[in-house]
């Protein structure tokens, strides 16, 4: 079996095409079975395990295959199917890792380094949901389960062992100094949140503490909006009433797991007209966008999307170029690691003939001794056959190597000379003191 992965980020590809192959939980549910379907045991290139990975900022597929070439040739033009793509739309935007470099990106990934902000967390927490979800798909086995295994414990030794997070900028200060900068003092604006996941919650807190006049928290379940409004002392509302109230707000965030648009151009058009022009500033985090793009044409309208705040957040990597290199060395360790393992998983047909040869000659031996006994051999006789025949059955390779090579060249008879050396002659007939 091997080790694939196959993607696109914020750094391979722009946001009108990062937001066309996202997949939301439900489109996961769905899209795991079909791969492990499409690409069933008996086809070439044959996928065993499947797991989807998709935020704002990356749309990433791990899979552990039969073949992966084979598999990595498939496997893109099926996701371009499912999400209504053409291969030129999305072949040049995405990236492709085999065996060991499958987990130095996951490595880095889950440790924050190929975040828009740089040691950000919240990615750790999104791996391991992406990670239940595959379980619950029933596709996660013997080397994808060992995969985020190995990258949950290299995430936890970087973010112990450095400073890789500290005085890291998020999105959600990034929004604030937005809004900061538009509008000064935050104090007398009126804010609202669309949306009640967990980018709204850390957005919701970084504005909060500016103490904003007022703050309201608008979702599709009114129930779950009034949960997170009343741990920021908000009020709540309900989704469909965007349309009646947004023009009250001087800041709008928005973060759903919408498909579609839910804030339009005539909605904002309306929006700006009863406010008599005074700016909006409307910061999009969610990827599909929440809102139209030809809002950011609209005077006095200031549209921020995830990749224009992405540009803040890039302030200040500099200072923590010290902890990057720290980090790279920890997950460079980590990955020699599970190159180690790869490489027993590699040699296990091998073990399995080996050993399965070595049964069949022990069940040959051992028909013969009991035919042997049948006939009145004496026991102690029978058991001297039986040692003989296999230590002549077990050493006649490993002799025929050593005496014909094999068909080997010199330097490889000589290779395998040694190695059947270490490993048959005990270590004071090997030259060892």
């Amino acid at each position: 079996m091997q080790l694939l992965a196959i993607g696109l980020n914020h750094k391979t590809a722009p946001l009108a095409v990062r937001e066309s192959v996202s997949f939301t939980s439900e489109e996961i549910a769905q899209a795991l079975p079909a791969v492990l379907d499409a690409f069933a045991p008996k086809t070439e290139g044959a996928v065993k395990e499947a797991m989807i990975l998709s935020t704002c900022n990356r749309t990433e597929f791990f899979f552990s295959a039969e073949d992966a070439s084979l598999a990595a040739q498939k496997l893109v033009p099926f996701v371009a199917d499912t999400k209504g793509l053409s291969l030129r739309e999305l072949l040049p935007h995405t990236y492709q890792f085999r065996q060991a470099d499958v987990a130095r990106h996951a490595f880095r990934v889950a440790s924050g380094l190929d975040s828009m902000v740089l040691g950000e967390t919240q990615i750790v927490g999104q791996i391991k949901k992406a990670w239940r979800e595959a379980r619950q798909a029933k596709a996660i086995g013997l080397m994808l389960g060992h995969l985020f295994d190995c990258t949950f414990a290299a995430a936890k030794e970087v973010r112990t062992a450095t400073a890789i997070g500290s005085n890291s900028v998020s999105l959600a200060a990034a929004g604030v100094r937005m809004a900061s900068q538009l509008f000064g003092d935050l104090s007398k604006e009126k804010i609202l949140f669309v949306g009640a996941g967990e980018m709204i919650e850390l957005c919701a807190a970084h504005f909060c503490a500016q103490h904003p006049a007022r703050v309201v928290i608008a979702n599709r379940t009114l129930d779950r909006g009034a949960a997170l409004a009343r741990r920021f002392q908000a009020e709540a509302a309900e989704l469909k009433s965007l349309p009646d109230i947004i023009s009250d707000f001087d800041i709008i965030v928005t973060c759903t797991a919408s498909a579609l648009p839910i804030i339009g151009l005539g909605m904002i058009q309306r929006a700006v007209a009863q406010r008599r022009h005074r700016p909006i500033l409307i910061i999009d985090l969610a990827v599909p966008r929440d809102v139209e793009p030809e809002v950011s044409k609209l005077e006095d309208v200031y549209l921020y999307t995830v990749d224009d705040l992405g540009k803040v957040v890039a302030y200040g990597k500099e200072s923590r170029r010290v902890a990057v290199s720290q980090a790279e060395a920890i997950i460079e360790m980590r990955v020699r690691d599970f190159e180690a393992w790869l490489a027993t998983r590699e040699a296990v047909p091998e073990i399995r003939a080996l050993r399965g040869r070595g049964e069949q000659l022990r069940q040959e031996a051992l028909q013969k001794a009991r035919q042997r006994l049948a006939a009145g051999v004496e026991a102690e006789t029978v058991l001297e056959e039986l040692s003989r025949a296999l230590t002549r059955k077990f050493l006649h390779s490993p002799t025929v190597l050593l005496r014909d090579g094999g068909g080997l060249p010199p330097a490889e008879r000589a290779k395998a000379a040694g190695i059947l050396r270490e490993f048959y002659l005990p270590r004071s007939e090997n030259g060892a003191s």
